[in-house]
């Protein structure tokens, strides 16, 4: 943070002539931090309202360890993505409130519990084709339940016997936007997608044998899905398809606070 043009801001709201609004859209622009390996955005969370996460594939132990330190510094509550058993203890040791998810391969960490979500709040639905593609369908789940969304999951309802998709309409029908996760073909999304009143993410996963071609073989027929309302991430890409799920939440539930 540039300390020189923050001291020059809260003078400016102090002596009246910049209000707390201007204020607020002046900060969204301040600098980021240049820690060499990296340059974190702590005002992330002010423009998008949403904290910078971390994505640890590729990054060292000891690089992943000093982004989140420092993040910790700044934020109450940290999320970082694609995290090994390796590197999540090499975390650990220097963070001890760390928490890791071996499944969605989430570390979390966070100084104050968000309250449980209330029953009458807008809700994500997570399904999955099977249950090998469970650990994409959690990094999405458990993204949007980080982020405080309501989340309700059904998972191994593929298109191999379609009636166990059929026997969640309801939730599928009261839903406000769904994540469809599936490798093989991918066909699951587009039966959703024919079914649901609400957005639809489509998230290919590089579950499948070779003809799948890790997870293209989903991603084009998810792409080229007949059924309206349908948007793609990447394959494997839970996190992404949380994140904007979170953001879809947010606005139906803030229309519904005016």
């Amino acid at each position: 943070m540039d300390v020189n043009k923050l001291r020059a801001l809260l003078t400016e709201i102090q002596a009246g002539r910049v209000d707390v609004d201007q204020a607020l859209h002046q900060l969204r622009d301040l600098p980021y931090d240049d820690i060499g390996y990296a340059q974190l955005d702590y005002h992330r969370s002010l423009r998008q309202g949403i904290p910078e996460v971390v994505f640890c594939q590729g990054k060292t132990t000891e690089q992943v360890t000093g982004i989140l330190e420092r993040l910790w510094q700044r934020h109450d509550r940290v999320l970082a993505t694609r995290a090994s058993a390796e590197t999540a203890t090499a975390v650990q040791a220097q963070l001890p409130q760390a928490r890791y998810n071996s499944t969605s391969r989430l570390i979390t960490l966070a100084r104050t519990e968000l309250p449980p979500p209330d029953e009458s709040m807008p809700y994500a639905l997570i399904v999955s084709g099977g249950t090998s593609d469970m650990p994409v369908a959690e990094e999405a789940a458990q993204t949007l339940e980080f982020l405080g969304s309501r989340v309700e999951r059904a998972y191994d309802v593929g298109v191999a016997g379609v009636h166990r998709l059929l026997d969640k309409r309801e939730r599928i029908f009261g839903a406000d936007v769904i994540i469809s996760v599936a490798g093989m073909e991918g066909a699951l999304t587009s039966i959703v997608g024919g079914l649901a009143a609400c957005p639809v993410i489509g998230v290919p996963t590089s579950v499948g044998y070779g003809a799948s071609f890790n997870g293209l073989a989903a991603l084009l027929s998810m792409l080229n899905s007949c059924a309206t309302g349908v948007a793609v991430v990447n394959i494997d890409n839970g996190f992404g398809a949380g994140q904007y799920a979170h953001l879809i939440l947010h606005r139906i539930q803030q229309g519904h606070q005016q």
